[in-house]
């Protein structure tokens, strides 16, 4: 698996750097129809493989995932005002690492989906083929195919486990070191597993043209226009202190017509000059007593 992290070490800082001079769309698209061709081709190849060509779709694929996160992630981020930011990279984060623990979980549904199909017949005729009882041999494959998922995985043969001693003892011994080696059970599941493995493999084809066709659909480059509200604050008038205000000539006070006679408010055009505070109103007359 070496391979898929080199692909992608070298393509996510490159494009990175090339989506920030020329867009995310393009990255980010190109990057997700890579990743889809490669799992296009990872079903194409066949079951008994050589290591070179699958070192190949994995380093491609690498590099597709690479060119699509930095662009993608940066994309995000630019789109959002610098007071949210922290929010959208904790939600991208949240999502990312959600959407990893889930993707397990329907991967491997979708293979135990697709080896639940074809396995008990697998099972049934290959170990049938090699003298065991077609009794033992169907009760070992109507068993649940996630301990032969797991087992696979593992590289561990789980036929002597699920024979058992009384009916491996029956069989010649050569047949039973057959059926307990290591040839046996891979090529056994070979085909099921194949097929398993397409079901997967296509539901992660979907799913990486939907997300090409997302970042296709993201438009241009796009950064968000902050630097309105920071020219905005900068030509808005500073307050005016009250220091700053007295070092200037300003017109003074003109008493409205009330203020002589003290039935009114005072009325004032310095003092909004000035800042220099308006004197209190007259307090209201004392109500006699009657």
């Amino acid at each position: 698996m070496l391979p898929l992290t080199l692909g992608f070490l070298v393509a996510g800082p490159v494009s990175g750097w090339a989506s920030d001079r020329f867009g995310a769309r393009t990255f980010a698209t190109g990057g997700m129809l890579l990743a889809a061709g490669t799992f296009l081709a990872l079903q194409a190849l066949p079951v008994d493989f050589g290591y070179p060509s699958f070192a190949l779709i994995l380093l491609l694929n690498g590099i597709g995932m690479g060119l699509f996160a930095a662009p993608n992630r940066a994309a995000v981020m630019n789109s959002l005002p610098p007071d949210q930011r922290g929010v959208g990279a904790g939600i991208s984060t949240t999502f990312q690492n959600s959407a990893m623990v889930l993707s397990i979980g329907i991967f491997f549904s979708l293979m135990i989906a697709g080896l639940a199909g074809t396995l008990p017949r697998a099972l049934t005729s290959g170990l049938t083929a090699q003298g065991v009882p077609v009794a033992d041999a169907a009760k070992v494959a109507a068993l649940p195919p996630v301990g032969v998922l797991f087992a696979s995985l593992l590289g561990y043969n789980p036929v002597r486990t699920l024979l058992g001693p009384q009916v491996l003892d029956r069989l010649p011994p050569d047949r039973a070191a057959y059926l307990t080696g290591r040839e046996f059970f891979p090529q056994l599941i070979s085909q099921p597993f194949s097929d398993g493995l397409a079901v997967a493999f296509g539901f992660a084809t979907a799913a990486c043209l939907i997300a090409a066709v997302a970042s296709l659909l993201r438009g241009g480059r796009y950064v968000h226009d902050d630097d309105r509200a920071r020219t905005g604050a900068r030509q808005a008038p500073a307050p005016v202190t009250a220091a700053a205000a007295a070092e200037k000539p300003g017109p003074t006070a003109a008493a409205g017509p009330g203020t002589a006679t003290g039935m009114g408010t005072p009325t004032s055009t310095g003092t909004a000059k000035t800042g220099a505070p308006s004197p209190p109103p007259p307090p209201p007359p004392h109500p006699r007593s009657p």
